[in-house]
């Protein structure tokens, strides 16, 4: 096997990694911009700040409900490196709002600001829901069978890297330069987009379903039927439900719980971009290619272990004194922070080793020409998972339940998944024939 790094100096797959590297950058950028403006400039109260978080949470989920159909049908009916042009030459305008909705909001006229920046979430829900199939579907197409594992890697490691450097920037620019950087990201991401090698349909012409409630209910029927693809996807959905829980939570948790700045969420933040990173590297390496599940239960049941030190830590901090706010500096040089951080790399570390060898699931069970409906289909199942993830976090929160304790939902929430992925082993680890 080709070793996963090498793919990075192959035009099939070097545009690729680097248009979805800059999107993803790009994305965060901008979300993380208005989540920490809001909630350090804006809003001064826990419940809000959960509410908004989860209100920009559901808002970039509703698109992946609503045309994840269409879009696997698109990408798998028409060449993906055409759609993927297009998609970029969208985000430039997206972009183009986003910008202008965090300096209106700087600038003081507050709500209408906020609703042009959620109307920017909205959008870039919609861009990744067309890009999103393509990114894994395209992998069998210019990739070679045993460098599919690789290649799904190396896109989920660049993945939360891009997530990583975008939250970094976020937090410690102003948001002067963030408005600025998002618009110069898109067109450096419009210009590796056009350097994509085509990848034209494969299968026979397929009759687009424009009907988002029938076309998802088609997809997600013909997809769940075949056994490990079922419980690949279950388990996928499981594993972003946890992850949308720890999205809405965290920001307001440094602040009100960790009691620092913006500065220390984007380092957390970071801090867990590079965990899921290393785990997707890691598990890359000790699987040598292989697509098998058999890590992915003890990985995320350390996953819950680690959420349940980290609560533990959480509980035992020193708020900064006199009602203020830890600099980066300051909480750097409280004892317990170096046992947070190893703690958070270490949840996200072992979560990205449970998810990735999931993910290359669902591009090698069917055909080449089904492999973006399928990851639709996953996109869909997963959306719903994080509306449910979502939803439990405004009622729990409503219910007066803190941060810290919410982190004992993830932790049972890890156990479930560990069950999924242990029956995909034994379902398909043990000799499961592909079908088609």
């Amino acid at each position: 096997m080709l070793n996963a790094l090498g793919l990075l100096k192959r035009r099939r797959f070097l545009p690729l990694f680097t248009t979805q590297f800059l999107g993803a950058f790009n994305d965060n950028l901008f979300k993380t911009s208005m989540v920490l403006f809001a909630t350090y400039a804006i809003f001064n109260d826990a419940h809000a700040e959960a509410n908004f978080n989860a209100l920009a949470t559901g808002l970039s989920i509703v698109p992946f409900v609503l045309l994840s159909a269409l879009s696997g049908q698109l990408a798998d009916s028409h060449d993906k490196a055409r759609i993927i042009r297009i998609v970029k030459t969208a985000e430039i305008g997206i972009m183009i709002v986003g910008a202008l909705g965090l300096m209106v909001a700087k600038a003081g006229y507050t709500n209408i600001g906020l609703g042009m920046m959620l109307g920017t979430v909205l959008a870039l829900g919609v861009h990744s829901t067309f890009f999103g199939p393509i990114k894994y579907a395209i992998l069998p197409q210019h990739l070679e069978p045993d460098d599919i594992l690789g290649g799904t890697g190396l896109v989920e490691a660049g993945t939360y890297l891009a997530i990583l450097l975008g939250t970094v920037t976020a937090g410690w620019v102003p948001i002067e330069a963030a408005a600025a950087g998002v618009l110069i990201v898109a067109g450096l991401g419009w210009f590796t987009a056009r350097q994509v090698p085509p990848a034209p349909r494969e299968g026979p012409p397929l009759k687009l379903n424009f009907n988002p409630f029938t076309a998802s209910w088609r997809l997600i029927a013909a997809t769940l039927h075949i056994r490990r693809l079922f419980l690949a996807i279950v388990a996928i959905s499981f594993f972003w439900t946890i992850g949308s829980v720890l999205i809405i939570v965290f920001p307001p948790l440094v602040k009100n719980v960790l009691t620092a700045d913006k500065e220390v969420a984007s380092l957390a933040i970071a801090i867990f971009s590079i965990g899921v990173a290393i785990g997707s590297v890691v598990i890359n390496t000790m699987l040598k290619g292989e697509i098998s599940a058999r890590y992915s239960p003890v990985s995320v049941i350390s996953m819950g272990a680690f959420v349940v030190l980290f609560s533990i830590l959480c509980r035992n901090w020193a708020p900064a004194p006199d009602g203020g706010l830890y600099s980066w500096q300051a909480f750097l040089a409280e004892p317990r922070a170096i046992g947070i951080l190893a703690t958070l790399l270490a949840i996200a570390t072992t979560g990205g080793m449970f998810v990735v060898p999931l993910y290359a699931f669902l591009t090698t069970t069917v055909g080449k020409d089904q492999t973006a409906r399928t990851v639709a289909a996953n996109n869909i199942v997963n959306c719903f998972a994080m509306t449910i993830g979502s939803a439990a976090v405004l009622a729990i929160s409503a219910a007066g339940v803190t941060p810290e304790d919410m982190l004992f939902l993830v932790a049972a929430m890890c156990l479930v998944s560990a069950w999924l992925a242990l029956r995909l082993h034994r379902a398909c680890d043990d000799g499961c024939v592909d079908p088609a």
